[in-house]
């Protein structure tokens, strides 16, 4: 198994994959597709006016509809281009460059989303890492969400394991983001986490 963090490794392959990205969730919006499921999912969970990470948000299209919801936003993915394309999209959110396994941000948050199978890109060495980091990040009885595909190289038991060792405990857990039950037959996995 490979130790890199697999969208860094995407756009070695291909340096226009962050282009590709950008104009096929402007297209899927334009032409009226639902791209709100994560964020709606998010926002019922969080008090209006919260403090909310949107950790690993690509576009902005999680965290500028949290935003747009009157909650205060922060984003953080770690390629420049995408990032620039969630400030010209969704202003109303700050959106920083950074990688999730080095996150030292000031202040605490209500909710940290994880949406989009970030978890199954980053580097496998620092799972763990970006788990603790979360759970640091935090607030008291906050909670950390992340949904992910099964396939991808990070079996959910690995996942929940880790989540333990990070001392983050599952409060509920889905098989979708529009809240069917997670069963051991279920394809993917939306983990609601909380600081042990």
């Amino acid at each position: 198994m490979t130790d890199e963090n697999g969208w860094l490794r995407l756009l070695g392959e291909n340096p226009g994959h962050s282009q590709w990205y950008i104009d096929r969730f402007r297209k899927l919006a334009e032409s009226g597709a639902d791209l709100d499921g994560e964020a709606r999912l998010a926002d019922a969970m969080a008090p209006r006016g919260s403090r909310i990470l949107d950790a690993g948000c690509g576009t902005g299209r999680v965290g500028g509809y949290l935003a747009a919801a009157g909650h205060d936003v922060v984003g953080v993915d770690l390629d420049p281009k995408l990032i620039e394309a969630a400030r010209a999209d969704h202003p109303k959110a700050e959106w920083l460059v950074g990688d999730l396994s080095e996150l030292d941000l000031p202040g605490a948050f209500d909710l940290i989303v994880c949406a989009g199978n970030v978890m199954t890109f980053v580097a496998p060495s620092t799972r763990v890492e970006i788990l603790r980091r979360a759970a640091r990040h935090l607030r008291d009885g906050a909670r950390f969400v992340a949904g992910f595909g099964a396939g991808r190289g990070y079996p959910f038991d690995d996942f929940l394991a880790d989540a333990a060792t990070a001392a983050l405990t599952p409060d509920l857990l889905l098989g979708t983001w529009d809240l069917h039950p997670f069963t051991r037959e279920s394809d993917f996995l939306v983990a609601v986490l909380r600081a042990a």
